[in-house]
C-alpha cells in the first residue's frame, strides 16, 4: 500500500455475471475517502421469470453518498445508457459522451422530465479530466455509431476499458479501430484491461458490416413483392446497409417504428447516412407498387408492441404484408427471446409472408462483439498486466480469463457484480463485497427485486387465485352465502366448475362458523383461516396452493 493509502479499485454493479445492465465504477483514494467515476448506466429487459416487468436497472445503493466525479458513457446502446433516466436522482453527476450518444441521452432524460443535467459533448478521441482520473476516448468499432474504449489514467496506473467492441476494417459508419492509440497505450504500460466477453466461445472474427451490405443487396435482389427488413434500430450501420441495399434494387425505404425514426435523426445530426434518398412515409408507401418499397422495421426480437409484431397481427393501420411478400431478419436471436421470435415468424408465415434469416442467408448479419481471434489481437496491442473480463455471464468470464492466461497475461480476475477489486497497488484481488442487485420498473415505478407485487404475480401465474366474499352481521354471524370464484385454475367443464366451487364454499362456511365470535371480530384472523382451508383444499384438488383474496362485508 502507498504511503497515503491510495488505491485504484474496480467495482461492477451491473454487467458482470450477465450480459447487459452495465454499471462499472472506478474508485481512487484511501478506503475512507474515495473519488469515483462511473462508466455506463444501462438496463436489461424482463423475461418470462419477471411477469409484467419490461425494464430492469442496476441497484446503485452503494453509490448513495459517495463522491461521484462524473458519469462517462461509452456508447448509446440501451444496456449502457438506458438506466440514466430511471436512476438519475440516485447517481446525479456530470455526464460525458460523444455527440451521437449525447443526442440520445438528452432525448432520454427529457422524456423522463429531467431538464437539469450537466452534459458535456466530448469530441471523438477527446479527453476528460476528473480529479485523479484522466480519461482518453479511443475510437473502436461496434454495432452503433461512435463506440468508444476508454484509457483511464491514474497515478497508480492505466486501465483500458474497452466497452463493447469488435474489429471491423470497413465499418460503414465511423472510423476503424484506432489500433495505433491502443498500441501506444501498451507501450506506455497498461495496468489492467476491462474487456467485453460476449463472444469468447466463438472462434475467428465477427465479420465486417461492409460484407453484410453486399449480402443484403443480393438477397433483396431476389425478392418479389413487398419487403420488410427487421434489425436493431440502434445498429445505424445496419440501417445504412439496408437502405443502400434497397436503393441498389430500386426500392424506396419506409421507416416503421419510433426507434427507427429516433435513431435516424440522431445519425443525421452527426453527419451519418449522407447521400441517401428521402424516406417515404407509411401513407406514401401504401400507395406504391409492391416492388418499389422496402419497410425497415423495429421488432426483430419479437417484442409484442414493436412495429413488426403489429404488422404480423394485422393491427398496423398502414403497413400490410401477405402472400408474395418477404421479411428479412438481419439480426441475431438474443438468448431468452427465442419463443417471441418464433411466434412472430410463425404469424408472418400464416399470412403467407416468406421468412429469411441468417440461417438461410449467411452473411446478412454479423455480431458487434469480438470473437476469440479479435480478443487475442486486442491483448497483443494493449499487453495488460491484469485481465478483467466483463460483459458476460459466469461461463463467459471464466472462459475469457482462461484465454488471457493462455496468451500470457500475468493476472486474471473475474468479479461478480458487487465485488470490489483492488487493481493497485499490489496484486489484483477482491477486497470487499458491496450491495449489488436489481431494481424493477413496474408500471413506471422503481421497486426492489424482491417486491411483494412481483412475488405475488409469479405465485399467481403458477398457482392461480381464489376470490372469496361473504357478509357478517353486527353479531359476527354469516349474513350471506359464501361466494368463491377462481382464476387460472383448470376445470374439466362447466358442471365441474360449479360443483367444485360449491364444495369450496361449504369448506369456507364451516371454517368461519367454527371460529368464536371474538375471532370473527378480527378480519385478519378470518382471512388467515379462510386462506388456510382453501389452500389445503386446492392442494388436494389441483396440486396447487393459489393466492386467496378474502373480501368481508360487515353490515
Amino acid at each position: 500500500m502507498t504511503k497515503n493509502n491510495n488505491e485504484l479499485v474496480f467495482l461492477p454493479l451491473g454487467g458482470s455475471n450477465e450480459i447487459g445492465m452495465n454499471l462499472n465504477c472506478y474508485g481512487f483514494g484511501p478506503e475512507h475517502d474515495r473519488q469515483w467515476i462511473l462508466v455506463d448506466v444501462g438496463v436489461t429487459f424482463g423475461d418470462l421469470t419477471t411477469p409484467g416487468i419490461e425494464v430492469i436497472v442496476p441497484d446503485p445503493k452503494f453509490l448513495e453518498g459517495e463522491n461521484i466525479l462524473g458519469i462517462i458513457l461509452t456508447h448509446a446502446h440501451e444496456d449502457h445508457i438506458g438506466a440514466l433516466g430511471w436512476l438519475w436522482d440516485k447517481i446525479k453527476a456530470p455526464l460525458y459522451a460523444t455527440p451521437f450518444t449525447a443526442f440520445l441521452i438528452r432525448e432520454k432524460l427529457r422524456e423522463k422530465g429531467i431538464e437539469d443535467f450537466d452534459l458535456t459533448e466530448v469530441p471523438l478521441g477527446g479527453r476528460v479530466n476528473l480529479g485523479p482520473f484522466e480519461v482518453d476516448y479511443i475510437t473502436i468499432t461496434h454495432s452503433i455509431p461512435e463506440p468508444n474504449g476508454l484509457a483511464i489514467k491514474t497515478p497508480l496506473g492505466t486501465v483500458l476499458h474497452t466497452g463493447d467492441w469488435k474489429i471491423d476494417p470497413d465499418p460503414i459508419t465511423g472510423a476503424a479501430t484506432d489500433i495505433s492509440a491502443i498500441t501506444a497505450l501498451g507501450d506506455q504500460g497498461v495496468l489492467a484491461m476491462v474487456c467485453d466477453s460476449t463472444n469468447v466461445f466463438v472462434d475467428g472474427h465477427a465479420g465486417s458490416e461492409a460484407d453484410v451490405k453486399v449480402a443484403l443487396t443480393q438477397v433483396i435482389a431476389g425478392l418479389k413483392g413487398r419487403v420488410a427488413v427487421a434489425c436493431f434500430a440502434s445498429n445505424v450501420a445496419r440501417m445504412d446497409s439496408v437502405i443502400r441495399a434497397a436503393e441498389a434494387n430500386g426500392r424506396s425505404v419506409c421507416l416503421v417504428g419510433r426507434s427507427m425514426h429516433r435513431m435516424s435523426a440522431a445519425a443525421k445530426s452527426v453527419g451519418l447516412m449522407a447521400g441517401i434518398q428521402e424516406f417515404v412515409t407509411e401513407g406514401e408507401a401504401a400507395k406504391m407498387k409492391d416492388k418499389d418499397v422496402l419497410y425497415l422495421c423495429t421488432g426483430s426480437q419479437g417484442e409484442p408492441r414493436a412495429a413488426l409484431s403489429r404488422i404480423a397481427d394485422g393491427n398496423h393501420p398502414l403497413v400490410k404484408l401477405g402472400k408474395g411478400d418477404s421479411c428479412v431478419f438481419s439480426s441475431r436471436v438474443i438468448p431468452g427471446n427465442e419463443i417471441g421470435i418464433r411466434s412472430l415468424q410463425n404469424r408472418l408465415s400464416e399470412s403467407g409472408v416468406e421468412i429469411h434469416t441468417e440461417k438461410d442467408h449467411p452473411g446478412i448479419h454479423v455480431s458487434g462483439h469480438p470473437c476469440r481471434d479479435e480478443l487475442k489481437e486486442m491483448y497483443a496491442w494493449a499487453r495488460p498486466k491484469i485481465a478483467v473480463p466483463t460483459h458476460g455471464e459466469r461461463r463467459h468470464l471464466q472462459k475469457h480469463a482462461a484465454l488471457a492466461a493462455e496468451i500470457g497475461v500475468p493476472e486474471q480476475v473475474t468479479p461478480r457484480n458487487g465485488d470490489m477489486v483492488r487493481l493497485a497497488p499490489g496484486k489484483a484481488e477482491m477486497i470487499d463485497e458491496v450491495p449489488a442487485g436489481r431494481l424493477y420498473v413496474d408500471g413506471g415505478v422503481i421497486v426492489p427485486e424482491a417486491s411483494d407485487a412481483l412475488r405475488e404475480r409469479r405465485h399467481a401465474a403458477h398457482n392461480g387465485m381464489l376470490f372469496v366474499s361473504f357478509a357478517l352481521n353486527p353479531k359476527n354471524q354469516l349474513a350471506s352465502y359464501v361466494d368463491v370464484r377462481g382464476l387460472g385454475l383448470a376445470f374439466e367443464d362447466e358442471d365441474s366448475i360449479s360443483d367444485q366451487l360449491e364444495k369450496l364454499c361449504d369448506i369456507v362456511e364451516k371454517a368461519v362458523q367454527k371460529l368464536s365470535r371474538e375471532e370473527r371480530d378480527d378480519d385478519l384472523t378470518v382471512e388467515t383461516t379462510v386462506a388456510r382451508v382453501l389452500k389445503k383444499a386446492a392442494q388436494n384438488v389441483w396440486g396447487r396452493r393459489p393466492i386467496v383474496e378474502t373480501i368481508i362485508l360487515r353490515l
